[in-house]
């Protein structure tokens, strides 16, 4: 295994809910060790994610919103568009289709 270490004792997986709690902590074990066993009883699967989505006014779903005004310049009139940043309120928390592995996964997945 390249980049990584192993010993002939019971392998360890973090997010099990057994394997290597008992044995004693090295100095150079602390801190990987302690963010293990927070890590611990978690999944590697993310079910929810916060949403892009706003709703406007009127319950329209959009990631933005643009009002058309009416510019007169020199006499003629352009039309452009102006962004609505006010009385915009964020969609929130959406459940995936589909679950997806967490970014702070601790093991690399490639396909060969």
């Amino acid at each position: 295994m390249m980049g990584g270490s192993s010993s002939k004792g019971k392998g360890y997986w973090p997010f099990s809910g057994s394997g290597g709690g008992d044995e004693p902590v090295k100095d150079g074990q602390e801190q990987s060790l302690a963010r293990v066993r927070s890590v611990r009883n978690a999944t590697p699967f993310v079910f929810t994610r916060r949403s892009s989505l706003y709703f406007d006014e009127d319950g329209d779903l959009a990631h933005e919103f643009y009002e058309e005004t009416l510019v007169t310049k020199n006499g003629r009139k352009k039309a452009k568009l102006k962004r609505i940043h006010k009385n915009l309120i964020p969609q929130g928390i959406i459940k995936l289709d589909h679950p997806c592995i967490h970014v702070d996964f601790p093991v690399v997945i490639c396909e060969v």
